[in-house]
């Protein structure tokens, strides 16, 4: 092991979860196969463990470390694998002095509900990634009762504000045009800082303390907890994408009650609705769980309906997945064959509300930002394939003239657009800034 020494890093699960491995990237000098777990479903925690277990038969040698969400959870059973070297937690993992070569304990998990704050670490770039994440929120302290994930996070806790414009501002003069803020529970965001600013009081302050980032995006949001300063945003900003995912779980009210969570089926629609009144271009994705204990296939009609009543596009389906511990786990459960059923309904439903709106942005005109030769994505987060090649982490406007497999294809919005700016340069004049394509025939959607 040397100072230059370089992890590989295997992650699963969230944005949180990949904007960590960047960190473990840059201050973790060992040599090392590190899997960063997720919790979410046993799926999830399943193919943790394929890939361990992968990457010992592939290198024998290899020092294999375990942390995550499921570490934090349950250090005692990815210990108890053969093929782990060390067990690593969720606070742990982001601290240097962890991968020491001297600090070989081989259970390193600490009580994550005892952290009363989120540290704060500067990361310049993200290997092989167009956009970069930001972490500003970390924890929750909702109970939902299908989800472990406060356990293997803590409670919530918010980054400063001074921290997050930092990290921002530096990741900007890095040359990244799009930047995602990502937490466990965003829009919880403050509630534990002086003076309780609300995620709309910081996004808004964000742009305003970094007027060069060109893009933002927001991760999943709890419809209610979106305050006002946030939805006049959503209305009047245009470097705040519009798309939004939302943590939505499922259609029915009395499913969402046994959920425990914070909305009713009616309060979702509105949501929607609401910001569809003020940012009419909006897409949608949500979380969506499939036979939850005790659904009905009467309570199951209604979750497939809240694709159309609340106009979603992008789905994320889960067959409901026991978690040994919490309150619903407990409950009557749907027969496995049935929840599979019906994830499957759900993303064949979802398939059609994609295909229907890819179809509408035939014609419109869109900012892509460059993700790979050939390949980006929208303002909406849709895919697009296009000839040419651009630098990756450009943005460059483009016409969709087709769909195909879900994929929007596309060409060059503006002949003389067709060398768009690289990420590193600043916009001028002449290259206009984002949604400003110089060229009347193909105005930005949010001109």
């Amino acid at each position: 092991m040397t100072a230059s020494a370089k992890p590989t890093i295997i992650t699963f699960g969230c944005r949180l979860n990949a904007y960590e491995a960047q960190v473990i990237s840059n201050q973790a000098a060992v040599d090392a196969i590190i899997v960063n777990t997720c919790a979410v479903t046993a799926e999830a925690e399943r193919q943790a463990r394929q890939a361990v277990r992968r990457a010992r038969r592939m290198q024998q040698d290899a020092r294999i470390i375990v942390t995550g969400c499921s570490a934090q959870i349950d250090p005692a059973s990815w210990s108890a694998m053969p093929e782990v070297d060390q067990v690593i937690g969720n606070a742990e993992k982001l601290k240097a002095q962890t991968f020491l070569p001297t600090n070989d304990e081989p259970v390193q998990v600490n009580d994550i509900m005892t952290l009363r704050e989120t540290a704060s670490h500067l990361v310049g770039g993200f290997d092989g990634r167009a956009r970069a994440y930001v972490q500003v929120q970390n924890g929750c302290d909702h109970r939902c009762t299908f989800c472990v994930i406060p356990y293997g996070r803590g409670n919530s806790r918010s980054v400063a504000l001074g921290s997050i414009v930092r990290q921002v501002r530096a990741l900007v003069e890095n040359g990244y045009r799009e930047i995602v803020l990502t937490g466990v529970d965003i829009t919880s965001y403050g509630s534990d800082l002086p003076g309780k600013p609300a995620l709309g009081q910081m996004v808004k302050r964000l742009l305003n303390a970094v007027p060069d980032l060109e893009r933002l995006r927001l991760t999943s949001l709890d419809s209610c907890e979106v305050d006002n300063t946030l939805f006049r945003l959503i209305a009047e900003e245009p470097r705040l994408m519009p798309h939004f995912h939302l943590s939505l779980q499922a259609g029915d009210d009395m499913i969402l009650k046994r959920m425990k969570r914070r909305h009713d089926r009616q309060q979702a629609v509105d949501y929607c609705q609401r910001i569809r009144d003020v940012r009419p271009d909006v897409a949608f994705g949500a979380d969506l769980i499939a036979g939850f204990p005790t659904e009905t296939e009467e309570m199951f009609q209604r979750s497939l309906a809240l694709v159309d009543d609340c106009g979603l596009q992008f789905l994320h389906v889960f067959p409901y997945s026991e978690r040994p511990g919490t309150p619903a786990a407990k409950m009557p459960a749907v027969p496995k064959s049935v929840r599979k059923e019906r994830a499957a309904q759900l993303r064949a439903k979802g398939r059609v509300a994609l295909t229907t709106w890819l179809d509408g942005q035939i014609g419109k005109c869109l900012s892509v930002l460059v993700e790979d030769n050939g390949r980006g994505r929208s303002e909406h987060y849709a895919k697009v394939r296009f000839e040419g090649e651009y630098p990756i982490g450009s943005v460059a406007p483009m016409r969709v003239i087709g769909t195909e497999r879900q994929i929007l294809i596309a060409v060059p919005g503006a002949e003389q657009m067709k060398k768009p700016v690289a990420p590193a340069q600043p916009a001028t004049e002449k290259t206009g800034t984002l949604g400003q394509t110089n060229d009347p025939h193909c105005p930005s959607s949010h001109r």
